[in-house]
């Protein structure tokens, strides 16, 4: 079995930052692209931000200059830097991982979810 446990969502004031970050755990053999996704009430779960086992990076247009994603692969963790956050920041930020797991398959898991409120 894998787990995606996501961290660091909250409240922060509009201009602010947080950090949140998803480490992976369980019968990994590797991890391939890792991502965050959010989804706001009404709206459709949308990619933010993704990260592939080489670093190479991709971002939605919305986030572009103000958010970073990284990835220490020894700790099957990647980080999202969200610096002057803006109140249609707002949502649940969801980590994506595709993993191979020992019978050498791959899939697609997700976390549970981290809230991210922008509000003054």
């Amino acid at each position: 079995q894998v787990q995606l446990a996501e961290s660091g969502g909250g409240l922060v004031q509009p201009g602010g930052s947080l950090n949140v970050s998803c480490e992976a755990s369980g019968d990994i053999v590797s991890v391939n692209t890792m991502g965050w996704y959010r989804q706001a009430p009404g709206n459709r779960r949308e990619l933010v931000a993704a990260i592939s086992s080489d670093g190479t990076t991709n971002y939605v247009d919305s986030v572009q200059g103000r958010f970073t994603i990284s990835r220490d692969n020894a700790k099957n963790t990647i980080y999202l830097q969200m610096n002057n956050l803006k109140a249609e920041d707002t949502a649940l930020y969801y980590c994506n991982a595709v993993i191979i797991t020992r019978d050498y398959r791959g899939r697609e898991y997700w976390g549970k979810g981290t809230l991210v409120t922008v509000s003054s």
